[in-house]
């Protein structure tokens, strides 16, 4: 099996975020597609359970959003211009904006993150290296996004992941476009996105969640590294 890359975080980041947690796995050989109608059969279906089962003023008040929130303050991140993933797709859900079909991978793990209420990233394993660290970005480093044409200049006091070679993540809200899943991808490590204040109980149920949406859409088998 595929094993997953080893994933650290560095002493400042532990020190300046002691209970920060994060948990990682390995999916092998799943199978990719660019949509399923199975999947968007149930997506219609976590959706309308949604919608019934929340409004705007749970997303104000629900203690995950504003953890993750409160987490994006600290890291100088307004919260109302660039929104933690899983409260912008609760958002997007309770206006009745659709949710964007990417592949049945990502759009699998998106409802997972909207009813855990957790970001979760996912990478092709394949295009990672072996140890992952989470630390404060220096001064100048390069960083393309996924949807970003062109790199950007990183400050330096951001919270990246780095595989060694490059940068594959701003923690915990964009990806690098050069190791995301794609059709052609088989294997894939994805990250169940921690905060401060953000129990392992709460990452636990999130990863559960996007492991039975993942397997039951693409197949493949998990490994878990966390």
């Amino acid at each position: 099996m595929t094993s997953a890359p080893t994933f650290s975080i560095a002493d400042p980041v532990s020190q300046r975020f002691p209970d920060l947690a994060v948990q990682s796995f390995v999916v092998k050989g799943a199978r990719i597609e660019a949509e399923s109608e199975q999947l968007e059969g149930f997506k219609d279906d976590v959706l309308s359970d949604f919608r019934s089962n929340h409004d705007r003023d749970d997303i104000a008040d629900e203690p995950l959003f504003q953890a993750y929130r409160a987490f994006f303050w600290d890291l100088d991140i307004d919260p109302t211009k660039i929104r933690p993933a899983a409260e912008a797709l609760a958002r997007r859900t309770l206006q009745g904006t659709p949710i964007p079909t990417i592949n049945t991978f990502v759009d699998a793990s998106n409802l997972a993150s909207l009813t855990s209420k957790v970001p979760l990233a996912a990478f092709d394993r394949d295009l990672l290296g072996e140890k992952l660290r989470l630390r404060f970005a220096e001064e100048g480093e390069p960083f393309r996004g996924i949807g970003m044409n062109d790199s950007t200049t990183l400050g330096g006091g951001e919270l990246v992941i780095d595989d060694g070679d490059s940068l594959i993540a701003v923690y915990p809200y964009r990806n690098a476009a050069d190791t995301r899943l794609t059709l052609d991808s088989t294997d894939a490590f994805v990250l169940v996105c921690g905060a401060p204040g953000v129990s392992g109980s709460v990452l636990d149920r999130a990863s559960e969640k996007v492991q039975e949406n993942v397997t039951r859409f693409c197949g493949g088998s998990v490994n878990d590294s966390s």
